[in-house]
């Protein structure tokens, strides 16, 4: 028999954090029907406490919107979300979308750690205690894919070539496994791509056979463009690759000045696949949070930063001279090697920062400030959109303003998004962290109650909460936390 295409395999999922497979969910033969209707907005399930549950027994792949009324992203999102579902309809997907209004529905939010909204997130078969964070784009084709790969057959049988090459010729990107054709020696998975290089090959070790680990790694190497524009839809891929190292290049689009760089940004990729994802950010469109988080204005592009995602240190060029590829290239080895030192965000220091009960602390005045072994300093980590900042800021100025007449004793307060510290990094808003007295450099986070009274006992205790003694017959033991308990680092409650 002559050697042809033999049946091969699609891999539709196009990261490997997708999952191979899925399980079969049923119904219990004894489970009532539901005497209530779910509402539905424009094909999309209004979900709130109540319903959730219903919803997810009736419904095996749930994909849940969480929400919030006055947010501009949510109510860009909205039309896009609503032409997905009608979509996925159409093909008869087996997937549900709902929404369910974050503010409205707190309970729910704090369950599922909603720190932000939109905040989506995929139940499958009924599992309310562990939902898979969406990760995908944020138009209706890019939401109904995601979804496609999640409920859709995670491989295609491809019969011969003619099936193969319509495949390819459908879509962006494909990944099959081919046993000796197109011009193949050996057997191997194949990356087909409409950018760059045009296909990426994966050859299957004789003796080893297929490492799923190596393809997985292969296929985020190789699914990425070598340039990528950072937007609202790329964002979530660009996050997800899996590549620890951010090359951005800002630029003004409208400026041809600046659009020639490209050229040279593009230039110095190929040689870094892997190592460093290369990212244009136009600060002309809608990207000042990205500039806020560098500390840049629009005004420095053109101009270079590299940030490592697992450090989360940021680094700029030392010598300020003009972007090239062999500049850009200096850069990066530069970088990897240890030769450029990372800097650090920091605000201006306040004329009056010392003037009133909460100091205001940042990254210029921070060390001297809460390492002074003359004084206990007790300081307030915090985000300015943060709403459970905002909750403790009133009994966080009646402790300063309790405790403004100890000359040894500071309550403080630094905006963590603004201002960053060598000492160490701030994940979750609000933290609390206390700096006694003496030498050594100690530090005492704190983790109890946020109110006046149990933040003046650790105060008055040195930095430890006194031991409360426990009540001689306790009506009932304390009901241990919640399994489904999915809190986020972004804001604590």
């Amino acid at each position: 028999m002559s050697r042809q295409l033999l049946p091969v395999l699609l891999l539709l999922l196009l990261r490997a954090s997708c999952p191979w497979g899925q399980e079969q969910g049923a119904r219990s033969p004894s489970e009532e029907p539901p005497e209530e209707e779910i509402p539905k907005e424009d094909g999309i399930l209004v979900l709130s406490r109540h319903t959730l549950g219903l919803a997810l027994r009736e419904h095996p792949a749930l994909l849940v919107e969480f929400y919030a009324p006055w947010c501009g992203h949510c109510q860009a999102l909205a039309p896009e979300y609503s032409k997905a579902a009608a979509v996925l309809a159409a093909e008869s997907m087996v997937v549900t979308l709902a929404k369910v209004d974050g503010p409205a529905q707190r309970e729910l939010a704090e369950e599922f750690g909603v720190t932000e909204y939109p905040t989506l997130k995929f139940f499958r078969n009924g599992n309310r205690t562990h939902p898979e964070e969406y990760t995908g784009p944020r138009d209706a084709e890019g939401i109904a894919e995601w979804l496609r790969r999640r409920v859709g057959p995670s491989a295609m049988r491809l019969e011969d070539e003619a099936a193969a090459q319509a495949l390819i010729g459908g879509r962006d990107l494909v990944v099959i496994g081919f046993f000796q054709q197109f011009g193949l020696t050996k057997d191997t998975v194949v990356l087909f791509k409409k950018f760059d290089e045009g296909r990426a090959d994966f050859p299957v070790d004789e003796e080893l056979g297929l490492d799923l680990g190596d393809l997985s790694r292969f296929l985020v190497t190789h699914s990425m463009r070598l340039v990528t524009e950072f937007n609202s839809q790329t964002s979530a891929k660009i996050f997800a690759a899996r590549i620890l190292n951010h090359l951005l290049l800002f630029v003004n689009q409208t400026l041809a000045a600046h659009r020639e760089l490209l050229a040279g940004f593009g230039e110095a990729a190929p040689r870094f696949r892997g190592q460093v994802l290369f990212v244009v950010v136009d600060v002309a469109a809608d990207n000042e949070h990205v500039l806020q988080y560098f500390g840049l204005k629009a005004e420095a592009a053109p101009t270079l930063r590299l940030v490592n995602l697992e450090t989360t240190k940021k680094y700029a060029p030392v010598d300020g001279g003009p972007v090239t590829a062999a500049s850009i290239t200096a850069f990066c080895h530069a970088v990897l090697n240890g030769q450029v030192k990372p800097y650090l965000l920091s605000q201006e220091i306040p004329p009056d920062w010392d003037q009133r009960p909460v100091k205001t602390l940042v990254g210029k005045n921070f060390e001297q400030v809460a390492f002074d072994e003359t004084k206990n300093v007790f300081v307030k980590f915090y985000a300015p959109w943060c709403t459970h900042c905002k909750e403790m800021a009133p009994a966080w100025e009646a402790l300063a303003e309790k405790y403004q007449d100890h000359e040894d004793i500071i309550i403080a307060e630094l905006d963590a998004t603004a201002n960053e510290l060598d000492a160490f990094a701030v994940h979750g808003f609000p933290t609390l962290k206390y700096f006694p007295a003496g030498p050594g450099r100690k530090v005492i986070e704190y983790k109890s109650t946020r109110d006046l009274e149990t933040f003046s006992k650790f105060l008055d205790n040195g930095g430890v909460l006194p031991t409360e003694e426990p009540p001689e017959e306790p009506a009932a033991p304390f009901p241990e936390p919640p399994a489904n308990s999915t809190m986020g680092s972004k804001e604590e409650l």
